[in-house]
């Protein structure tokens, strides 16, 4: 059984979170999730590429170092904001009716609703998503469990198709390619929040999931184990930062922190905190302003109570108001606000519950962060994601290609004066860059023999007269005198002079 990695990306108003889980067969392990500030994001959508994908960047960079492994492609949440909800259906005529139903038909039945369900505007709409609501045969009207295994002479099926902007997914390929990671599955995130945070009787008795995020919330119903109905608003978190930024006249940065360290619902429920008094100081001027705690919870608490009249006029909509037996499912990150779920139950009269990621569904590992409702998102796109067994976000580094790594990086090379360079050649770098190129030899040309040059006769000196004149006298018989061949000698050398 072949290891494989699942990297999810949830793209939120306010801030961006990547997870990374290792699955083997059917053992899902989180080991990786970190958050940090997003940007180029406005209600849950990308509206710049560009500034949105260098925090995306950063995030992938920071955990291929901590895991050693390289991000190829991640899984992506859809937009809830700009989304609304359609009806399809579809129908086939078996060529077998006495063969079994199988999964594979109830697949074929559902491309067949979402490839032919007519979109008002195909050039700026497209599906995100679809979920099967109810089949039916000649005998059984049921959910896909009851149908499948039964013989029918006809499949029908209705589905819920989820319909949004293409501009949005656009965006979002362009955010992907530029931090250098592909798509590897975009999901409709609702029904994958659904699946990590609702327990099996809550999603089968009726249960209303509220998701109130920074920029947009949004309201998923289930009746039966299934979603039976979605919708969203625009208001969210960032709309109570913004009105005690504009009401105190603080900026965005000091405005979220104070939300978060002192900020709550329900004024009249803060007991001792209601008398406390928070003291702001000036560093530019020098002076400081008073923010009683009993008025910051009344700026917050207008705004929720509009956030949560919105949603729960969203279920009187919706035709299941009366049949929500396990009441409100709360998460997202503001339902960390102190008193918010005594609010929504005050208000309307249901359970209500915060929904963290239910641990029996996966293993962390002691992964910080990710038992936190803020990671709900993150979890469900993993457990949607593992349902794929062909998907494998990662790949893991090896040896060698750290080395390969290690060759291409660049090494600052420093200068040791006290001591000199090792060479690998005989000569100075300035020498052999003074020498002239060397030119390849020419053949030499082969010499030509010169004749050789008659010996010229050799001039008589004087002992060589002088030892013809004895051998003359020799021979004829000494006829002269001594005195008389040095006379003769004489007159000789002064005729050669």
């Amino acid at each position: 059984m072949q290891e494989r990695y699942i990297a999810t990306v949830d793209l939120g108003t306010s801030k961006l979170a990547l997870c990374v889980a290792k699955v083997l067969g059917d053992n899902v392990q989180i080991i990786y999730y970190k958050e940090r500030p997003s940007d180029g994001m406005r209600y849950n959508c990308v509206f710049n590429p560009r500034r949105a994908a260098v925090p995306l960047r950063a995030a992938i960079a920071e955990a291929e170092d901590e895991l050693q492994i390289k991000i190829m492609q991640v899984v992506v949440g859809l937009p809830r904001y700009g989304v609304r909800q359609e009806t399809a259906s579809a129908e086939i005529v078996r060529s077998v009716p006495s063969a079994l139903i199988e999964q594979d038909e109830i697949n074929a039945l559902k491309n067949i609703a979402l490839d032919t369900y007519p979109l008002s505007d195909s050039n700026s709409e497209m599906i995100y998503g679809a979920v099967p609501q109810s089949f039916s045969t000649d005998d059984v009207i049921g959910s896909e469990e009851d149908v499948v295994g039964t013989t029918s002479d006809k499949l029908s099926g209705n589905f819920k198709i989820f319909v949004g902007k293409k501009k949005a997914a656009h965006n979002i390929d362009i955010m992907l390619n530029d931090a250098g990671v592909a798509l590897a599955q975009p999901i409709f995130t609702p029904a994958a929040v659904g699946n990590a945070v609702l327990k099996n009787d809550e999603m089968t008795n009726g249960v209303a999931l509220m998701e109130i995020g920074a920029g947009v919330s949004s309201l998923a119903i289930y009746q039966g184990g299934i979603m039976r109905f979605f919708s969203y608003i625009p208001f969210g978190g960032k709309n109570v930062t913004t009105d005690i930024r504009l009401e105190c006249a603080f900026d965005d940065t000091l405005a979220e922190n104070i939300k978060l360290a002192f900020g709550a619902c329900m004024p009249e429920r803060l007991q001792n905190m209601g008398d406390k008094i928070l003291q702001i100081n000036d560093e530019e001027n020098g002076s400081f302003e008073n923010l009683p705690i009993k008025y910051l919870s009344e700026i917050i608490n207008s705004r929720c109570r509009e956030i949560v009249e919105a949603l729960l006029y969203q279920i009187q909509e919706s035709g299941f108001a009366d049949r929500l037996r396990c009441g409100i499912v709360l998460t997202g990150g503001t339902a960390n606000l102190p008193n918010l779920c005594t609010l929504i139950k005050e208000m309307s009269g249901y359970n209500v519950r915060v929904g963290y990621p239910l641990a029996r569904k996966f293993g962390s590992d002691g992964c910080p962060g990710i038992g936190e409702v803020e990671a709900a998102t993150s979890v469900g796109l993993v457990l949607e994601a593992v349902t794929d067994p062909y998907l494998n976000c990662t790949e893991e580094v090896t040896a060698e290609a750290e080395e390969e790594e290690e060759e291409t990086v660049p090494v600052n090379v420093v200068e040791i004066k006290d001591e000199p360079p090792v060479r690998d050649t005989l000569f100075d770098d300035d020498e052999i860059e003074k020498r002239p190129p060397v030119k390849p030899e020419r053949p030499k040309k082969p010499k030509k023999e010169k004749p050789a040059k008659p010996n010229k006769p050799e001039k008589d000196g004087g002992f060589t007269i002088f030892w013809k004149k004895v051998s003359n006298v020799l021979e004829k018989g000494f006829e002269g005198t001594l005195a008389g061949l040095y006379d003769d000698m004489g007159n000789n050398e002064e005729k050669q002079q």
